[in-house]
């Protein structure tokens, strides 16, 4: 009788708290009873049964039976040969076998494989962001699980889709943390994002909590709606090369259009006023240009938040080619007869200039040597004047 009324009231302990199960990889709730059946043991005494466990809790397999009576308040043989954990907790997780022998002689054996989970609270988002800004990074805030085994992940989702960290526009600062006496895990995940220019002007977010266990619902935060704070764009303009837009007829030009956020935006070209019928591209090349192309260009960047936004013009122009000298050998050869022509008359000028001197210089010695030869005839002269004037005296008194 006392037997009977043992086994009834673990029934109702059971029917009220926990669970009787026979799966081989079993989970079970931090804190609440679990019983393992031992298949194959008679369900009352005698009965030839025997447990062994390996748990956090043993260093080597530990050995219940029966008779054996109860582990302190972590685990108890019941009367039908099942095993009772009270109170099932961290340091419980392991394995748990059963070795039993019927009335009929024949052996069963029970395995088990145990995990223990806790489901935290739900997650929340703190010290989350007021506003973004385009371009730069900016952190969203700080999604927060606490008191949940295993650890699980936290995930980041925008507009409904997951967020996946790619190092660019979207990062993620995790850590985890261990209580040190319940052992339970505390998960913290910070989110960065770096909003396009001309992007949605608000953008939502929310955080999600995912067991590291099967079958297990994740947890949801509330969403946060953030505006997008969105200054004037910055000026689109268009780049040229060659630098200046000149080039000659078959050349290539390149056409950039500089915008904050090339990858986001819609860019189509126009020349003198008309839009080209083009893919939008960043880029425009012309190839093998002809005085067709020669106008002026400009590109079109149309921002979602304020609208299109156009370019100051540039313009290219095609100059035409320098007509080469016929026959470029002939050419060369007559450049070169012409430099020994001016060679040539360079000499002979320098020829006459150098005769000339000595012409002169020969003429000056000349006149230099004859000089000597009048002074010495003149003065004979003189001396011949003078010898003949007394004469005429003389006779003059010997007259009378």
């Amino acid at each position: 009788m006392a037997a009977g009324a043992a086994a009834g009231a673990w029934v109702l302990v059971l029917s009220l708290w926990g669970a009787v199960v026979g799966d081989r990889n079993i989970t079970a709730r931090i804190g609440k009873p679990l019983v393992l059946n031992c298949r194959g043991a008679p369900k009352k005494p005698p009965q030839q049964l025997e447990w062994k466990l390996n748990t956090g809790r043993t260093e080597a397999w530990k050995v219940l039976s029966p008779e054996g009576g109860s582990w302190d308040s972590v685990a108890q043989v019941l009367p039908n040969g099942s095993l009772l954990l009270p109170a099932v907790g961290i340091q419980d997780e392991g394995t748990f076998r059963c070795q039993a022998t019927s009335r009929n002689g024949k052996e069963m054996r029970s395995a088990y494989q145990v995990q223990v989970y806790q489901i935290p609270g739900k997650p929340e988002i703190v010290s989350p962001a007021s506003e973004l800004m385009p371009g730069v990074p900016n952190k969203v805030g700080t999604c927060v699980s606490e008191g949940g085994y295993p650890a699980g992940t936290l995930n980041w989702h925008s507009e409904g889709k997951l967020l996946i960290p790619d190092g660019k526009g979207v990062s993620v600062l995790e850590e985890t943390t261990r209580h040190p006496q319940t052992g339970l895990f505390t998960l913290q995940s910070a989110l960065m994002v770096t909003p396009a220019w001309g992007g949605a002007p608000h953008l939502t977010f929310s955080c999600s909590f995912s067991p590291g266990l099967p079958r297990r619902r994740a947890l949801h935060t509330a969403s946060i709606q953030l505006r997008v704070w969105e200054p004037v764009p910055p000026e689109v303009r268009v780049m040229v090369q060659p630098e200046g837009g000149k080039l000659v007829r078959g050349g290539t030009v390149t056409l950039t259009c500089e915008t904050p956020a090339q990858s986001s935006l819609q860019i189509h070209w126009i020349k003198d006023g008309i839009p080209l019928h083009l893919a939008p591209s960043p880029v425009l090349l012309l190839n093998d240009v002809e005085f067709d192309d020669e106008g002026s260009y400009s590109c079109v960047a149309t921002y979602p938040g304020h609208g299109p936004q156009e370019s100051p013009a540039v313009r290219v122009v095609i100059e035409a080619e320098e007509e080469p000298i016929a026959g470029s050998v002939e050419g060369q050869g007559l450049g070169t007869v012409a430099l020994a022509l001016g060679i040539l008359g360079g000499l002979g000028i320098a020829a006459l200039l150098i005769g000339a001197i000595m012409w002169r210089r020969q003429r000056r010695r000349r006149e230099e040597r004859k000089a000597p030869e009048n002074q010495e005839e003149e003065e004979e002269r003189a001396e011949l004047n003078q010898s003949e004037e007394p004469e005429p005296a003389e006779s003059g008194a010997a007259g009378p």
